[in-house]
């Protein structure tokens, strides 16, 4: 049998279903391996083994007394900017040390309905502001691949989790990429869902418009059955869309034959790595053989798309993290008075890249400048949305790179603001623009990093890029891949 911590989602339902196993077996499994590898990799925040354990054997008797759930007895972890009651939720910043949330974000709730034990909760960059997890407000995770590189961000400890076989699951969430970049990095399968196709109630804001939470796993069928339980319409969140999950995992199996995928030229520029470009054409072969239509398209509004995105998530970043002052929740640092407690709370609690962001966004809406940036950032960020809706009306899907590069080095961009943004330029329009995205492992680099593509859908079309991405595991074993952790 497959090693425990190594299985599918659908592997280990399968094994716990015939009896096989036990959801106490595999979770412990997990823990074990936890205990024994997250040293070096730095994934957990917190790691929760009482829950897991007695969740795992409250799976093993509803499973005893006939009842089944589509994620009973998983053992997941969670990226630490979903809300979880009582259990410390930082957003991977100093500022929120030891707050508790009272109630769990819709996303986690759905997930504890579904049967899903819980592990813990994975670092982030501080706030998901950061494309590497080096901005955590506690320590930076290492890339299970190489542990000399970044795992991605912001969502790199969910990355990292699961590429270390220390979870099954994992959700993360994604403003600009950060759930597809991460995967790219780790050689995960990862999706981003469109915007308000799943509940941000509980997520905590960084930029509004854009937020999405999401899975990793490492598998297609895996990422189906985990978007079935989170999707869904939810009343707590005025930005849901009032669309029902569909059955993603039924249309898997489907064929892909004449469907038409564009390539678009202006993510094939210069400054892509080699070895990605041609990752990327030996998919898109692939897809072809497969019976897929496809041909270079372009947006003649893709360069705009990275100034337009930065403008406006430093202001929605500017607005939600004014509510962290010392006063109701997360750390506090004294002063002379009311003003000066914030100034200090502020001061200590946010890491650098956190407070460069709440500037530059408090600086674009200020009087004068309002007009001069966010205003022109929407009018192009409309721009950018009208131009996706007529290239869909032409194809059925976008195929595309995840990052212009493989996973890099500690410390090469960490201080260069400017290029650890760049490393966000080929996964923001879909935030943008509103789209779904899927990210799956296409190859390795000279170095033995994984390389990640990207599969880009209209608003709502999640299940056909599954079924893109299913086509493509069924034909290739990229996604079976595993990081040597032994030495």
């Amino acid at each position: 049998m497959t090693e425990l911590t190594k299985l599918t989602i659908s592997q280990a339902l399968d094994l716990m279903r015939a009896g096989e196993i036990s959801a106490l077996e595999l979770t412990e499994a997990h823990l074990v391996r936890i205990d024994a590898l997250d040293g070096k990799i730095g994934a957990y925040l917190t790691v929760t083994a009482d829950l897991a354990r007695r969740q795992a054997a409250a799976a093993d008797q509803a499973r005893a007394d006939g009842i089944d759930g589509a994620l009973l007895g998983i053992p997941i972890s969670l990226k630490d900017v979903l809300s979880t009651k009582g259990i410390e939720t930082t957003c991977g910043s100093r500022i929120l040390k030891g707050y508790k949330p009272l109630f769990d974000a819709t996303a986690v709730a759905r997930l504890y309905e579904a049967g899903a034990v819980l592990l813990g909760k994975v670092n982030m960059d501080e706030f998901a502001m950061g494309s590497s997890t080096e901005n955590s407000g506690y320590f930076p995770t290492r890339n299970p691949w190489n542990l000399e590189r970044v795992p991605g961000g912001s969502s790199g400890g969910s990355a990292a989790s699961v590429a270390a076989n220390m979870a099954l699951a994992s959700l993360g969430s994604d403003t600009g990429g950060s759930i597809r970049q991460p995967a790219s990095f780790c050689g995960l399968s990862a999706i981003k869902p469109s915007y308000g196709r799943v509940s941000r109630y509980g997520l905590i804001a960084y930029g509004s418009s854009f937020d999405q939470t999401g899975p990793f796993a490492r598998a297609v069928e895996d990422l189906a059955r985990l978007l079935a339980v989170i999707a869904g319409h939810d009343p707590l969140d005025s930005t849901s869309m009032p669309l029902a999950a569909p059955d993603y995992s039924a249309a898997l199996p489907g064929d892909i034959r004449g469907l038409k995928i564009g390539l678009p030229a202006e993510y094939f520029a210069e400054g892509l790595q080699p070895a990605v470009e041609a990752a990327l054409r030996v998919a898109a072969a692939q897809l072809e053989r497969l019976g897929a239509e496809v041909r270079e398209v372009s947006l003649e509004h893709a360069e705009y798309c990275l100034p337009a995105y930065y403008i406006i998530a430093m202001a929605e970043a500017s607005a939600n993290l004014a509510r962290y002052d010392g006063v109701r929740f997360g750390a506090r640092v004294e002063g002379a008075d009311l003003i000066d407690t914030y100034k200090k709370t502020r001061g200590a609690g946010f890491g650098d890249e956190v407070k460069r962001r709440i500037m530059l966004g408090t600086y674009t809406l200020s009087a004068g400048y309002y007009d001069a940036y966010y205003g022109k950032a929407q009018a192009v960020r409309t721009l950018i949305r009208q131009e996706f809706d007529a290239l869909f009306a032409q194809v059925d899907a976008l195929l595309a790179p995840v990052a212009p590069t493989t996973a890099f080095k500690f410390g090469a961009v960490m201080h260069d603001p400017l290029q650890m943004i760049l490393a966000d330029e080929l996964t923001i329009s879909a935030n943008l623009a509103g789209l779904c995205g899927l990210s799956l492992p296409c190859g390795f680099d000279e170095e033995g990093l994984p390389i990640g593509m990207q599969i880009l859908g209209a608003p709502f079309t999640e299940g056909r890029l599954l079924q893109v991405g299913q086509a493509y595991q069924t034909a290739t074993d990229w996604h079976l891949r595993s990081p040597d952790l032994t030495s």
